[in-house]
Parts: C-alpha cells; structure tokens; sequence
C-alpha cells in the first residue's frame, strides 16, 4: 500500500466507467472555448519544430509495403495514436488527448449520471495496476460483491496488460440490462464477478451521525453533483444536533475545482483559499468570503491516495487551523489542467499551472502532512474496524 497511484479520475459511476475524465478531474478546469483561436497560430509555430510530413509519408509507404498484416491496419486508428502519442510523449500523466469518442463519454460524465455498475477506479502509471477505489451504495457493483480494493485484472475476456484506463473504461461500459464480467484478486483470493449494468447516479457524499455530537460525511470525489450533496449533508447533520465533524477524503482523486472552491467556501473564514501561477507568472486568486465560515470542531482523514482537489481542501483546512488532518501524508499533485476542444469533436487535457495553497506553500509532489499521522491497520477478524477513522473521532470528541 506504499505505492503512490496516479489517478486518472475513478468514480466510473456508470459502467465502472466514468472514465477519468469527469468536468474536471485532478484540479481540471473544463472546457477553455477561449483557447480556440488560439489553436491556429499554435499550431503554425509547431510546424517547424522537427515534423517531416516527408518523414510521416516514408513511415507509411513501409508500412504498406511489407507489413505482415496489412488487411488488419485501422487508418483511424493509426492517425488517433499519433495525436495520443504526441500529447503522450511530453511526460506529463496529467496531460491526455482524448478522441471525440472518449470526449463525449467526457462530456456525459459532467452529468453525474451514467450506464455502467457504480463504482470508482484508479490506475498506476508505474505499474498500470488497476485497483477499485469505492462501490457505491445500492449499486450494481455492491449487489455483485465488488469490494474497494479489489485489483482488477480483466473484463470478461480483455486481460488487463498495459492497457491504460480509458481502455479499460471501455471493456466495463454498456447498455443497460447488459452483463459485464471482472476478475479481481482479493488479498490472496481470485474472483470472478458479473454485475448488470443500468443506469446510476453518482453518489459521490455518504454521511451520518456516529453518536449524538458528531457527524461524519466522506467524499469519494469532487464531481459536478458533489457540492449540492456535500450542502444537503451538512444541513442533515446540523439538524441532528451536529458538534464536531469528520470529513472523509481517503483515496479520493480528486475532481472539479469549482466544486471544491465552493465546498470549502462552507468551511472557510474570509481569505484566499487558492492561487494559481501560469507559465508566464500570471496569478489568479480564489477566495472565500467566509460568510458561511464552518464554527465547530473538524477533521479532515486524508492518505496516499487523497490527490489535487483533495489536496486543496486538506491544505486549506490546516493552513487556516480550521481543523486538524488525520492519517498519511496525502498523494502531492499540485497542478491543474484545462481541457481545450481541438475543433473536430476531440479534445486535449493539458496542464496549464501549479496552485498553491492560503500560506503559499506548493505541496506538488510533496503532499499535505497530517497533523495526526495514523497509519491505516487491516483488521482480519473485523471488516468493519477502522482505526483512523477512530483516531478522528478522538480528535474531535477531545475537543467537545
């Protein structure tokens, strides 16, 4: 559990599949219609930097010539890994070109609502290992027995190899009323497990009361439809007599930055929560106006897999000691990403600036160190044990 994964975006709330490509996963701003005319004149300084159309013509004269399986090559294939290569090789994992076919399924993630079986995912870029971060409630995969933490290693009869997430994404995706098959290792255990798609709705806040005083609410990403359940959570708690909250961000990847700009506007007193620096030393400042500023006791849980959006709610929460953060020192991506439409229905990702944090502070490839370090402890004899979750609690409850 040491290694640090990359996440794509997860919450594939449809068929394990919101690909990771929701409005704004890892700090992603959304689509910049701005950019468009710019994309000419780009383009044009591009040309002269060492691409021979000559040299391309020449690949593909080979190719035709005395490749072995000439009636199985795909042209649409072969030009959509060109772009995909190109953005590829820049070395950023946070930079992707998506086909117009990935970014409509982009576009239908903005809507929280998808075809597929209700659960996240995330992906190594080290290892390519794909692992399940959060089944939803009352979903498909809930119903068939998928467990967070299962390693998913194929989708009925696609082997997971090197196949990068949105790949995968697409094995899981379907009609609704169809069946799809994973095959995971659990602990020391393969399973085979088949689920029906339908239609579900991202469920991406859970909460309760944990006794009389204290509420706890997890947030599995920072999605379109997060804001409004995080709201009508905190309003449900209140009701309830709330004195202390635990706020749950473990192995959450991250999301929209709007949507975790106005959530910590419900936490926040009056100041800057963010500011961001482009590649020209252009700032922009994010702020709160502390209006709706949270006055109870708080923790944030956090781990090596809490990333980007998750990271800025963390990082301003303990910058304005509004709460103590509890766990393992948190993933490190302090960069956001536009998404900018290329004209022909595909579309770049690409990472346009670094954020940092109230006090200034950058936590790119750093991360946010806990105020309490609590290493997360399986229980074999009790599923249910959960002992950061505990240390929060003690934490909040020290303080009532």
């Amino acid at each position: 559990m040491n290694e640090k994964y990359r996440f794509l975006k997860g919450a594939l709330c449809g068929a394990l599949a919101m690909l990771c490509i929701v409005t704004a996963v890892n700090g992603i701003r959304g689509t910049v219609a701005s950019a468009v005319p710019q994309l000419s004149a780009i383009g044009e300084e591009g040309e002269e930097e060492g691409f021979s159309e000559e040299k391309l013509k020449r690949i593909r004269a080979v190719i035709d010539s005395v490749y072995l399986r000439e009636d199985e090559i795909d042209d649409s294939a072969l030009t959509e890994g060109m772009y995909e290569g190109y953005v590829r090789a820049l070395g950023d994992p946070y930079s992707v070109y998506y086909t117009e076919e990935e970014a409509e399924e982009l576009m239908q993630g903005i809507s929280g609502e998808y075809s597929g079986i209700g659960a996240g995912l995330s992906q190594s870029y080290e290892t390519k290992i794909v692992t399940i971060t959060n089944v939803f409630r009352d979903s498909p995969a809930e119903e068939a027995g998928l467990k967070s933490g299962d390693i998913l290693y194929q989708v009925d009869d696609h082997e997971i190899t090197d196949e990068d997430l949105n790949q995968v994404v697409a094995w899981i995706k379907g009609e609704e009323g169809t069946k799809v098959t994973l095959h995971v290792i659990r602990g020391s255990e393969e399973k085979e497990i088949t689920a029906v798609r339908r239609i579900v709705k991202a469920q991406t806040v859970e909460y309760e009361m944990k006794d009389s005083q204290v509420g706890y609410i997890r947030v599995t990403e920072f999605d379109s439809v997060t804001y409004e359940q995080f709201k009508a959570a905190l309003a449900e708690l209140d009701g309830k007599g709330m004195k202390g909250l635990v706020i749950d961000l473990r192995s959450n990847p991250g999301g929209d930055l709007d949507t975790v700009l106005d959530m910590l506007r419900l936490i926040l007193p009056k100041g800057t929560i963010i500011s961001t620096e482009n590649k020209d030393g252009k700032e922009e400042e994010y702020t709160c106006d502390g209006k709706q500023e949270f006055d109870r006791p708080l923790a944030v849980l956090v781990n090596g897999y809490s990333a980007s959006a998750s990271e800025i709610f963390s990082g301003a929460v303990q910058d304005y000691e509004k709460g103590k953060i509890v766990g393992t020192t948190t993933y490190g991506k302090g960069v956001v990403q536009e998404i900018i439409s290329l004209l022909d229905g595909s579309y770049i990702k690409v990472t346009t600036s670094e954020y940092f944090l109230p006090s200034g502070r950058s936590i790119n490839e750093a991360g946010i160190t806990p105020d309490v370090e609590v290493e997360y402890e399986p229980n074999e004899e009790d599923e249910e044990a959960d002992n950061q979750l505990d240390k929060a609690l003690e934490v909040i409850r020290e303080e009532l």
